[in-house]
């Protein structure tokens, strides 16, 4: 995904799965009758170092009676190349995507589409299950492909405080939905590229037999040649004990964009 989609669409990954993580079986979709192939779809993920996106965010979270909300900025930049695992990926600097603090996040782009390398500052449960696929050139529209099913991993968090690291369960899904106009503070963008993420994680009490759930589910609007240009996201997590559970809404729109020539 590039330009924050690492957290639009690591969908998720890098701010969610410090909560949730990943996927139930992706949203039914409706469009015409015959699929829409994108014949260019790398054009909706420009990656052009020095391209740099300013957004404006707001996030409410908190126990499901009492939410909070904020609001904050990020920018976006390509700052440059690295090679991870022999992989050369493309760096994504944020300055706080979901108001989470800086972050850089690793994408590969090529003819089969784009592959999410993870995050750092990273988080355990992210490294078990990175490289995934995120997109599928050409983009087919409607689409749905499964991103990752895995069993037992260390969720890297002890989440019922009796000493122990969770294990989970993760699944998780991407899904082009279609194409709509959508408005942002920089403007209309007719034809954006509509998708979704949806994601769940069946968490493993290890003091108990209890298993609680995490669900995050994230749309995004792409626009040709501009990148990422709206997300919204809520992420819900059930109470493990007594408390209430947390619910978590981000939202993060285009102020103003520079992106380089290809």
């Amino acid at each position: 995904m590039m330009a924050n989609t690492g957290r639009a669409f690591g969908w998720v990954l890098t701010v969610g799965l410090s909560m949730l993580a990943a996927g139930y079986p992706p949203t039914e979709v409706h469009g015409a009758d015959d699929p829409v192939t994108i014949a260019k779809s790398e054009e909706y993920f420009p990656d052009t170092p020095g391209s740099r996106w300013s957004y404006r965010g707001q996030i409410s979270e908190g126990p499901l009676q009492m939410v909070e909300l904020k609001f904050f900025t990020n920018v976006s930049t390509v700052s440059g190349t690295k090679t991870i695992n022999g992989a050369k990926v493309t760096v994504f600097h944020d300055t706080n995507p979901g108001n989470h603090g800086p972050s850089d996040s690793f994408y590969r782009r090529d003819a089969a589409g784009i592959v999410y390398y993870g995050s750092e500052p990273g988080t355990p449960l992210e490294e078990q299950i990175t490289p995934y696929q995120i997109f599928r050139f050409p983009l087919t529209i409607p689409s749905s492909f499964q991103q990752f099913d895995r069993a037992g991993l260390d969720f890297g968090t002890d989440m019922d405080r009796d000493g122990t690291d969770e294990k989970v369960d993760a699944q998780g899904w991407s899904t082009v939905i279609g194409r709509e106009s959508i408005t942002v503070p920089a403007g209309t963008f007719q034809n954006a590229i509509k998708v979704e993420a949806r994601m769940k994680m069946r968490i493993h009490l290890s003091g108990s037999s209890r298993t609680i759930t995490g669900s995050d589910v994230m749309t995004a609007w792409f626009a040709k040649d501009v990148g990422l240009v709206k997300y919204s996201e809520r992420q819900e997590l059930a109470a493990v004990k007594d408390d209430r559970g947390v619910v978590t809404e981000i939202t993060e729109e285009l102020e103003e964009h520079d992106v380089k020539p290809r």
